[in-house]
């Protein structure tokens, strides 16, 4: 059933000329990576060692009164994902990006695997846990690993708190990035992929709304169900590694 509809999903793809990817946890899962919650999940217990849910402790209220509680699981989150690399599903979406005439990555994650696979056009609407940023003068600067971070970690500069340029919970998102979404979901895509992601955000299942609404081509790659499972044109209940390096096959053959 699978490869039937990855042969027609490609034969689609063939009249596409811009294709937007919009990604979860569950694209990195072939990485190693945990998910957030769930099965083999990160955070899977109600409350964390400090008595609080996870989203209190990563959140924006919480880095104002003690940062440290969420620096500590910041640090966590980094570490799942410091030995990782990009899996098949990243490589294939950075090589469309060289196929297709404009192909964009809206990803949730934090991971920074997109970019490694050399992915150009990434709109990373929840920041980057590589990139620090001092609360007090701005100073700004991209590390590999927290390994070696005094936590919670002072500027080199002024030695003033540093906190990830990542989105905690309660706070707004980026306006520089909403602006280039709102800018690409204006001008429209041939073809919507949802990739490993539960879609429980607004903004995350607006482009596959969005697409179906202008008679483009959805498609959703999650093992499981999603908010936006029963809009899309087709759903392969698979992994992101296998169903990416099965389609960019297809493209080849049709």
């Amino acid at each position: 059933m699978e490869h039937e509809q990855i042969t027609d999903i490609a034969r689609r793809l063939k009249n596409s000329r811009s294709m937007l990817f919009v990604t979860g946890a569950g694209i990195s899962a072939d990485s190693g990576l945990p998910t957030y919650r769930g099965i083999g999940g990160l955070y899977e217990q109600e409350t964390t060692d400090d008595g609080v849910p996870i989203e209190a402790a990563l959140s924006g209220a919480m880095f104002q009164r003690d940062p440290t509680i969420t620096w500590k699981y910041i640090h966590q989150i980094e570490s799942s994902c410091r030995d990782a690399g990009p899996n098949r599903a990243h490589e294939v979406i950075a090589e469309l990006e060289d196929r297709f005439d404009r192909v964009w990555t809206l990803t949730q994650n934090v991971d920074g695997l997109h970019h490694a696979a050399g992915s150009r056009q990434v709109i990373d609407i929840h920041g980057d846990v590589h990139w620090l940023v001092c609360t007090r003068c701005g100073h700004r600067w991209r590390v590999e690993s927290y390994a070696g971070l005094t936590i919670p970690p002072g500027c080199t500069e002024c030695d003033s708190l540093v906190r990830p340029e990542v989105v905690l919970f309660g706070e707004m998102l980026p306006l520089d990035r909403v602006r280039v979404l709102q800018e690409q979901l204006m001008r429209g895509f041939d073809a919507v992929f949802s990739i490993g992601t539960t879609s429980v955000f607004p903004y995350i299942a607006e482009p596959v709304i969005d697409a179906r609404r202008r008679g483009g081509l959805t498609v959703e790659i999650n093992p499981g169900s999603s908010e936006v499972s029963h809009l899309v044109n087709y759903r392969l209940q698979m992994g992101a590694a296998a169903a990416m390096e099965a389609l960019v096959d297809a493209l080849d053959c049709v």
